[in-house]
């Protein structure tokens, strides 16, 4: 006696997509190559705005919507004493120590090591380069640039380099972002890897965003920063996409 499938089994047996029977590696490539030329995009604009802001700061142009956002995170008359209640200005320094080179150096060998330990030497070797040569192309744009740090407010943390661009924005975007890109590629579940994406975007934009609510840094020194950060990471993630091995499918 013939015996025909479920419903369940149909479904399973015969699954409407057209790619059916296609292997899953397969896929995943076809939907990076898709990517990958809005991924080079977004690159070469982080670096084209990066490139004009760096321009016109160091032509000496100044930009009154930097002042005018410094001043508005004072309280009118006592610029001392940032805006909001009390804790926000220590939570804000928290925040900006996540971004801070101690912070960022140790995690970054924490990260290294738990690559070596996992075997995947490759990631590991390319992260490190990846954070040194970062960390020196930002010292020597601000030897460059020598941009003065803001003087419109009292600076609620005490720094000693030049300004633009933020350290804290760009080195914050390079190690967070590349870190990212690397536990991503080790997931094979779809949420895992928009959580940790998401994660470290969140992360980021806080780091970026403390340092102006200090009075630190001018908020282009931190856009500057962001953008070249984030291009780093992108050309970072073009270059895993070609030469490492993505994580095993399930």
């Amino acid at each position: 006696m013939t015996r025909f499938p479920s419903p369940a089994q149909e479904g399973t047996l015969n699954p409407p997509s057209h790619y059916a029977g296609v292997p899953s590696f397969a896929l995943r490539f076809r939907f990076t190559r898709g990517v990958q030329p809005i991924v080079v995009l977004l690159c070469v604009c982080g670096v084209l705005l990066f490139l004009y802001l760096a321009h016109e700061i160091a032509e000496g142009d100044r930009w009154s919507l930097d002042s005018a956002i410094l001043l508005a995170l004072r309280r009118p008359g006592d610029l001392h004493t940032p805006i909001g209640p009390l804790w926000m200005q220590q939570s804000a320094i928290d925040i900006s120590a996540l971004g801070g080179f101690t912070v960022l150096w140790l995690l970054s060998a924490v990260v290294v090591g738990y690559l070596l330990l996992i075997r995947r030497r490759e990631e590991a070797l390319l992260l490190a380069i990846s954070l040194i040569a970062a960390s020196l192309l930002n010292a020597g744009i601000k030897e460059l640039v020598r941009r003065p740090r803001p003087f419109v407010v009292p600076h609620l943390a005490n720094v000693s380099n030049a300004s633009f661009p933020s350290g804290h924005a760009m080195l914050s975007a390079t190690t967070y972002l590349t870190m990212a890109v690397l536990l991503a590629r080790l997931q094979t579940g779809l949420w895992a890897r928009i959580y940790i994406h998401t994660l470290a975007i969140g992360l980021v934009l806080l780091i970026g965003l403390s340092r102006i609510y200090l009075g630190v840094h001018w908020p282009s020194d931190v856009l500057g920063g962001w953008c070249l950060g984030a291009a780093w990471s992108l050309g970072f993630s073009l270059l895993a996409a070609s030469r490492l091995k993505p994580a095993p499918a399930r």
